[in-house]
């Protein structure tokens, strides 16, 4: 099957050399760009969004970029390129031995990476029930192969829930035509990155009437541009002036589902870690957590002539040392 190469150097703007911090830092421009809650087109910027989140996915990891790169070097113009897994081909259960090649569409990624990057080695894979399930069959009758990919699920989606359409496109077997099966999935409030979805008897075919396999989404959050979970809570960084550290101030922050403020008391200190109850992702008990913004005090990197002056007579009256007399 002929896939799709995925530049990701292109999709996100840098070159091949690209520093860590410099592709963070395009990942977060765009992000911010084409993200659902603020594109102009929400159709082509929630595709858009998704090309980045999966770029950022691979170039973000050390492992997954050395991957991608070594792979560039063997890539075909005709579009073909060799797994850097070796010869499974995409969609085959590996612990089953099954030569399967399906094809999913809905899931948030492109077929390039559910190749070559998804999956707990590579690739689609067999779910650990697998091979229990085989090693209890007798010898005539086989279950079917678990299967397993990954879900592209927003913060977004994991606060409120939401309904995805997959579909699964099944190999030709035999005089069997492939078909394609769609379904409707559910993802339920409270989600976290790593759980599955299991849509029963909609895996691989068992043999010698023995059950079908199962089908598992494995869940993997789409990276926000400004917001990281930990648990149930959620944290960003708070940039601040330097006089609304001083002097306090009310400031806009990015929570989920809502606008919020958060007040910023006088004399507040770069690292300051401030609290809003309630504002992170569902737990088991549908009780939220809670959002944490940590302060950041930036600094213009240029002031004009009259500011120049006020700093000036500011550093002449203020009594404060911010370091010890040595």
């Amino acid at each position: 099957m002929a896939v799709k190469f995925q530049d990701y150097y292109e999709t996100l703007g840098v070159v091949r050399t690209a520093a860590a911090e410099e592709i963070k830092q395009a990942f977060r421009k765009l992000a911010r760009l084409y993200h659902p809650d603020v594109a102009k087109d929400k159709i082509s910027g929630e595709a858009k969004f998704k090309e980045i989140n999966e770029a950022y996915e691979v170039l973000s990891d050390p492992e997954k970029r050395r991957r991608y790169d070594e792979l560039g070097a063997n890539w075909k113009p005709n579009g073909e390129s060799p797994s850097p897994h070796g010869n499974h081909s995409r969609g085959q259960p590996r612990a089953a031995g099954n030569e399967s090649d399906f094809e999913f569409g809905g899931t948030g990624f492109s077929d390039f990476f559910e190749s070559f990057f998804s999956g707990r080695d590579g690739g689609f894979s067999a779910a650990p029930e697998t091979a229990g399930r085989r090693s209890a069959a007798r010898d005539f009758a086989h279950p079917g192969s678990d299967i397993e990919a990954d879900l592209l699920v927003t913060l977004e989606e994991a606060l409120r829930g939401s309904q995805r359409k997959v579909t699964l496109r099944r190999p030709s077997i035999g005089r069997e035509s492939g078909r394609t099966n769609t379904y409707q999935v559910r993802i339920p409030p409270g989600m976290r990155e790593g759980q599955r979805i299991r849509l029963a008897g909609q895996g691989g075919p068992g043999e010698g009437g023995a059950s079908a396999g199962d089908l598992y989404l494995r869940v993997r959050f789409a990276r926000h541009p400004d917001l990281r979970v930990l648990g149930d809570d959620i944290h960003c960084e708070l940039d601040l002036a330097p006089w609304e550290a001083l002097l306090g101030a009310k400031v806009p922050i990015p929570t989920l589902g809502s606008a919020t403020t958060i007040r910023v008391a006088p004399g507040t200190t770069a690292g300051t870690q401030l609290r809003v109850r309630g504002q992170g992702l569902p737990r088991a008990d549908g009780v939220r957590g809670d959002f944490f913004a940590t302060v950041r005090i930036q600094v213009p990197e240029t002031v004009s002539a009259e500011e120049q002056v006020l700093w000036e007579q500011l550093a002449k009256v203020s009594p404060f040392k911010p370091r010890s007399e040595l």
